[in-house]
């Protein structure tokens, strides 16, 4: 059940997407998810508060040398300071932020961040930071965006529901446990994972993730 946490983070971006608060609130009410809360602030308009979230816990992973999670954090608080009116120190952040990202290539954890980051980035454009990754930044973003056009050329498009369940089925949480996740029966998630497969032409999991990843579905 390790990646019960990281199954709870993903399904609160998914109802920040989908202008879900209370479900988004719920769920960092029920694990300790403390970068999820500070979305579900900023989604809220709160913008300090999520801050005061985050600035402790930058200290925390800078102390740690946890580099992947203080990007993680880094990337969110540069979101939050653009939303706070601190233009100039969002820009300043990002550019540490993709400093530290771009050895590895990071595209989803920007990505995952939505028009505020796409406007940010736009902005770093401008200042010649990160030239190149931005531009692969950026790029990734506009595929983004697609992804409803190429959703279009399935015979009969997935619900969100149905993505929801898709992003779960990526993970290694077995069917009883992803069934106890979205708080479904097994004869329910059943029923969606057989839609999924009948939409996307596939009879497994493992070939509906593959088919989902070449659609850009994940």
């Amino acid at each position: 059940m390790q990646r019960i946490p990281e199954v709870a983070a993903a399904q609160v971006l998914v109802s920040l997407r989908q202008g879900n608060l209370s479900a988004a609130a719920h769920l960092v009410q029920t694990h300790d998810l403390p970068i999820s809360q500070a979305r579900v602030y900023l989604a809220q308009g709160d913008a300090l508060t999520a801050l005061a979230v985050l600035e402790p816990l930058r200290q925390q992973m800078e102390a740690k040398a946890w580099q992947d999670e203080l990007l993680n954090v880094m990337v969110l608080q540069a979101v939050a300071l653009h939303a706070h009116g601190e233009k100039d120190k969002a820009v300043q952040l990002l550019g540490e932020a993709l400093a530290l990202a771009e050895p590895g290539g990071f595209i989803r954890i920007f990505v995952d961040e939505g028009p505020p980051m796409a406007a940010l980035l736009r902005e770093a454009a401008k200042l010649g930071i990160a030239p190149n990754y931005v531009r692969q930044l950026l790029a990734a973003f506009g595929k983004a965006e697609g992804r409803t056009s190429v959703t279009q050329l399935l015979i009969e498009p997935l619900s969100e529901r149905e993505l929801e369940v898709l992003r779960l089925l990526r993970t290694d949480l077995n069917g009883p446990e992803i069934a106890q996740q979205l708080i479904v029966s097994l004869n329910t998630l059943h029923t969606h994972t057989n839609n999924i497969f009948k939409k996307l032409g596939v009879n497994n999991r493992r070939e509906a993730v593959r088919r989902a990843e070449e659609l850009d579905l994940l």
